[in-house]
């Protein structure tokens, strides 16, 4: 049994779907309810132990887990082995596959990046500010964890890993539910943790997975305000807003990457090619991936040509506008539907465009609020374009491909918030802390 004493909710054969839960009894719906309230509770239990932990404990806790990653790597190989046959018959794209295989040098990666956590400062604890009142009241606002974080994500098995490190290192026990295209690698890299916790201050059941991937596991995990503090989404569009639309736990919106880079007129064009070259083609699966050009009029002529020649090497899919047809020949006609798309897949909407304005009005309209980059020699227009454009990473002549927390310094990330309210951009250990205020006396009273 994958959690000692609990009622385990086991994922055999095929996730049962809508018309399971819509037959289901009251007494199946209720035992669904139960499992996840134990869930919850343990969590809660954990979290309570956790955030009395001192940095060296959990840091330990870390350096274990990273450690059996890598002692454990070909039972987690094996596990990934059968998800990526599953996915290769259900015809999954082979960007999507990509997003979903480990392998040895990627669990290393793994690994080293939750050794990276352990050299970072612990979020927990800081004193934020601090003032004596007049009536001599001291007052103190002190960083807490946020308590139990329910994490739902898609195909990305790296997700459990990075996800269960920073919870840890910030206090926070978690339970994860991952999409059923890697259940079977989330189940090893869980069973992996927690064996290497339980040789540890840190509680095992910091770390818990839901093993049934049916949809009807996950709205009620949306619901289970008592022991989760607070919601994190992972993923495609229709998981985000799902969860958005659903959860009545707080909820940290996350991920979806319609990102976009203008090319100006002033623009070093080969730069340029280099710069959209990698946004494309580097990891094309993944939320921080260039999924539209735009081209200043006045350099179409010049710079489709050349950019065209390099996508080809990789086979990618342009779908553009009337003008740019008109230059390349031979393109697909973008749609509206084309601009609004978060591809994840070796295709790319490009549109010719007047001016800066009229990027930047693009932009606006279609944009997810991720990641955009100008590449442009002039520092009008790069002041301009990064003061105008409303998104959580800007970028002047680099790939958006940076906006990750480990390419920014904070770790590995648990998602990048596009929203605005507690947390924006890649959210590192300092966004999975609250605080709360101490406040000491001798005897005021009001």
């Amino acid at each position: 049994m994958f959690w000692p004493g609990l009622p385990a909710l086991k994922n055999e054969g095929e996730p049962k779907g809508k018309d399971y839960w819509q037959k289901a009894s009251q007494s199946e719906r209720n035992g669904l309810m139960d499992v996840l309230t134990a869930l919850g509770m343990r969590a809660k239990q954990a979290g309570a132990v956790l955030s009395q932990l001192s940095s060296a404990e959990k840091d330990a806790a870390l350096l274990a887990i990273a450690d059996a990653l890598e002692a454990n790597a070909s039972q987690i190989l094996s596990a990934n082995q059968k998800d990526l046959a599953a996915a290769e018959e259900s015809g999954m794209t082979k960007a999507m596959q990509d997003r979903l295989r480990l392998s040895g040098e990627r669990i290393g990666g793994i690994a080293a990046a939750v050794r990276e956590l352990v050299a970072l400062p612990d979020p927990v604890g800081l004193v934020r500010e601090g003032s004596r009142r007049p009536n001599g009241l001291s007052i103190t606002k002190v960083t807490v964890p946020l308590g139990v974080a329910g994490i739902i994500f898609e195909s990305r098995p790296n997700v459990t890993v990075d996800c269960a490190a920073l919870c840890l290192k910030s206090g926070n026990a978690c339970i994860l539910r991952g999409g059923k295209e890697a259940i079977h690698s989330n189940l090893a890299l869980t069973q992996v943790m927690q064996a290497a916790l339980k040789e540890t201050a840190v509680p095992a059941d910091s770390v818990l997975l839901i093993e049934d991937t049916a949809r009807e596991t996950a709205t009620a995990l949306m619901k289970l305000n008592q022991y989760v503090d607070v919601l994190i989404p992972r993923g495609g569009a229709g998981l985000i807003q799902a969860v958005v639309q659903n959860a009545t736990v707080p909820v940290i919106e996350t991920g979806v990457g319609n990102c976009h880079a203008f090319v100006d007129e002033s623009a070093d064009l080969e730069m340029a090619v280099r710069i959209v070259e990698n946004g494309k083609t580097q990891r094309p699966s993944v939320c921080n991936a260039l999924e539209t050009l735009l081209v200043h009029q006045n350099i179409a002529g010049e710079f489709l040509p050349l950019v065209k020649a390099r996508l080809d090497q990789y086979s990618v899919e342009l779908r553009g506008c009337e003008k740019t047809r008109e230059i390349l020949g031979g393109v697909t006609t973008a749609t509206e539907e084309d601009y609004a798309t978060e591809f994840l897949d070796y295709i790319l909407a490009v549109k010719v465009v007047a001016d800066l304005d009229q990027a930047v009005a693009h932009i606006a309209r279609y944009s997810s609020h991720h990641s955009e980059v100008i590449v442009t020699k002039d520092l009008d227009s790069s002041r301009k374009f990064t003061s105008m454009v409303d998104s959580a990473a800007v970028y002047v002549n680099a790939s958006t491909r940076f906006t990750d927390g480990g390419e920014f310094g904070l770790g590995a990330e648990i998602g990048i918030s596009t929203q605005k309210l507690h947390a924006r951009g890649p959210m590192g250990l300092g966004e999975l802390v609250s605080y709360k205020y101490i406040i000491g006396g001798n005897g005021q009273i009001r």
